[in-house]
């Protein structure tokens, strides 16, 4: 066989029992356990293995067909609830990124807007109580390291609701809004617009720390689809809900790591090769110093916007 089509082979093998076959049968796993003990009996082991016995001496099971068809039937199941959660997967993900369209959604959005200017009230407050001593140099003001660390923690909580003024429901939604609010701030362009062109011209190293920040919020957000999973189950098996709350926990924090880290990338790739694509582009010469400038991004946003 080519050495070639047997290691995409294996890859491919790999990424089917990580990404499909494992938490599928880790699902079907913890689902025959909680329908097989229930509300009533959930921490009986001894009725667990007498019903894993039962089934164990059952004469259907000693033939060869039925246990490959056995074999055959959980692996499909364990594939087809993967894909039912890869799917939630990706509704889960629009549901973070989204826009307030609905009135449940602008209530949220009112909630995090007045947690955030509560915050941000109380940064700027103890801003003007710092005590300023000489200015160092270069003249810059300096305080005292107590007070400088609590206008740090203050800041810190400000931006744990969102970095600038929520306008969507969700932090999630909120850090990319900042985002793209950011680079029109810096270089006066219009980031939905520049992006897929600017993708195209960046280098594998950018690529690939972007795509693996991207990758691993789509992972949080499978995650939180098995978290949904494991709370229905909790209908028939309480102990699943602590299951749910775990992988929800964990899905929210790695969410919020990998979007920020994503962000961040997506920032430093317009600020480090903005002027290039321009260049590309005819608006600028080669040599053209400094960053990005408000005209030209204005300029690239307007021939990419493909406006009239």
């Amino acid at each position: 066989m080519n050495p070639l089509l047997a290691t995409l082979g294996t890859r491919l093998t790999e990424r089917w029992l990580n990404l499909l076959v494992l938490p599928g049968a880790l699902f079907l796993g913890v689902a025959s356990v909680g329908v097989t003990l229930g509300h009533r009996h959930w921490h009986d082991l001894d009725r667990l293995r007498t019903t894993v016995d039962d089934l164990a001496t059952r004469p259907a099971l000693d033939r060869t067909g039925t246990a490959v068809l056995l074999a055959a039937g959980v692996l499909l199941a364990a594939t087809a609830a993967s894909l039912a959660a890869q799917y939630l997967a990706g509704v889960i993900e629009l549901y973070w990124l989204r826009f307030a369209r609905d009135p449940l959604s602008h209530a949220l959005v009112d909630r995090r807007r007045r947690a955030w200017l509560r915050r941000d009230e109380e940064f700027r407050e103890a801003l003007r109580r710092t005590t300023v001593t000489d200015p160092g140099e270069g003249d810059t003001v300096t305080a005292p390291p107590h007070e400088v660390a609590r206008l740090d923690a203050l800041a810190a909580a400000r931006d744990r609701v969102a970095l600038l003024e929520p306008t969507r429901p969700t932090w999630y939604g909120d850090r990319m809004q900042a985002a793209a609010e950011r680079v029109r701030a810096v270089h006066g362009v219009d980031l939905a617009a520049l992006w897929p062109r600017l993708w195209l011209i960046l280098a594998e190293p950018a690529g690939r720390e972007i795509r693996s920040a991207r990758d691993s919020f789509g992972a949080a957000a499978r995650l939180a689809s098995w978290a949904v999973g494991y709370a229905l189950l909790a209908v028939w098996w309480w102990p699943a809900a602590l299951i749910a709350v775990g992988c929800a926990a964990a899905a929210r924090s790695r969410a919020r790591n990998a979007l920020d880290a994503l962000a961040d990338l997506i920032e430093a790739a317009v600020d480090v090769h903005g002027l290039e694509l321009a260049s590309r582009i005819g608006l600028v010469g080669t040599d053209s110093p400094g960053p990005l400038d408000h005209g030209t991004g204005n300029r690239m946003s307007e021939l990419f916007r493909k406006a009239g």
